[in-house]
């Protein structure tokens, strides 16, 4: 009997429709996504093993936003805006690294103290004096949570993550998240849809007997999801009795040890924590992972994850956790697919919106939490692109 941490009941008369198929090819409604979604929202940008010295940083392009962390002389993690206080470059070119004992733009050669602080312009007698706080790198919100770096492009409506995921705090601690090593490097890879396509896939299991033989093989018979309640959901499946039926999943299932730290419900499971808007926690037995989307425009999405393995990993976990990376990329291809179909339907007459079945309430709990946020998407016509955000206060100062 799988575990359920919260009620995952449906209601007996809820609205079946999905969100308005104007909102996925919207350019106007795309700006407000960025404004009110993506850059006031907890973004995942690393875990604290991708900065373990002084001066080792981490970077992260989205939504034109453009992220810096960097681990101080102090051993303190913090986050900054990418961008010179002088003309506005990029204080750090690289998507990781390390510097010694500052960091210095490329442009013109201003040097920023790991802290943040202005350490010195270049040429200093060309300028007044400058004041080394009021000229430093601008600040991020930034919070740890079990070793995951989360940062904020600014302030929003969610709370600390600490408060977001205390639901499943108890069940998470036992995988020693924080004490995990990268696995590799961060990856990305772009599809051809609106990222609510990506997400309208993945916030649901009613597709996988169909659309994943690995996943069904593997956890099919015993899969659920819970629904997004304040921001997050859970989904649940322990392998099936008889597994094995594909070459990865007979393997890994064969393979995979039982840790001896998680507790029995925990020791055969996948988990998967869906954190609003676009992010996605995955644990397995033998490893742990995140991704989420951000659009690149109404039509092109960035897809962003990495991976992270127990430091003191046997031969036994690493060939598991390379089984279970062949069963996720497999399942992720076949989730790029359904979603292309999915997108494309919406440009055509034809398309008479989604009627999701109860298996689907994710997708109506996640695009609730969107309305929420931007309660344009209640209305069944578009507003004129002009207008587009204009209506849109107009709601959310009715609200």
């Amino acid at each position: 009997m799988n575990p359920h941490i919260r009620d995952i009941r449906v209601p007996d008369d809820w609205d079946r429709r999905g969100l308005p198929g104007w909102a996925y090819h919207s350019p106007a409604f795309l700006e407000l996504e960025r404004e009110h979604i993506f850059r006031n929202h907890w973004q995942i940008i690393g875990h604290v093993c991708d900065v373990p010295e002084p001066g080792d940083y981490l970077t992260m392009d989205v939504v034109g936003e453009r992220a810096l962390v960097v681990r101080g002389k102090d051993g303190v993690v913090r986050g900054f805006h990418n961008i010179c206080r002088h003309r506005g470059s990029r204080v750090v070119a690289d998507v990781r690294g390390s510097c010694r004992n500052a960091l210095v733009c490329p442009f013109h050669g201003w040097v920023y103290n790991l802290d943040g602080t202005l350490r010195g312009a270049a040429r200093p007698k060309s300028f007044p004096e400058l004041d080394k706080n009021e000229f430093g790198l601008v600040p991020l919100d930034l919070e740890i949570w079990m070793g995951l770096i989360f940062i904020r492009f600014r302030k929003g409506p969610q709370p600390s993550m600490a408060e977001l995921l205390k639901p499943f705090e108890e069940e998470l601690s036992h995988y020693r998240v924080a004490d995990m090593v990268a696995a590799g490097e961060p990856w990305t890879q772009t599809s051809p849809v609106n990222w609510k396509s990506v997400r309208d896939v993945d916030n649901e299991g009613y597709h996988v007997a169909m659309a994943h033989p690995a996943l069904q093989d593997l956890y099919g018979a015993s899969y659920y999801d819970e629904p997004f309640v304040n921001g997050v959901s859970r989904s649940f499946a322990t392998y099936n009795p008889h597994a094995g039926r594909r070459w990865s999943v007979a393997r890994y299932v064969n393979v995979a040890p039982e840790p001896k730290h998680l507790p029995e419900r925990l020791k055969k499971a996948w988990i998967y924590y869906g954190i609003f808007p676009n992010a996605v926690i995955s644990v397995m037995p033998e490893t742990v992972q995140f991704y989420q989307e951000f659009p690149l425009s109404t039509g092109e999405t960035l897809l962003r994850g990495a991976i992270y393995r127990y430091r003191d990993e046997s031969r036994e976990q690493a060939a598991a956790r390379y089984l279970s990376y062949r069963i996720d990329r497999e399942t992720m291809s076949e989730d790029v697919q359904l979603s292309v179909w999915s997108n494309e339907s919406m440009l055509s007459e034809a398309f008479g919106g989604f009627y999701l079945s109860d298996l689907e309430y994710g997708v109506r709990t996640h695009h609730d939490h969107l309305r929420a946020q931007l309660p344009v998407l209640n209305l069944d016509t578009a507003p004129d692109e002009t207008e587009m955000a204009s209506v849109n206060e107009a709601l959310r100062a009715k609200k």
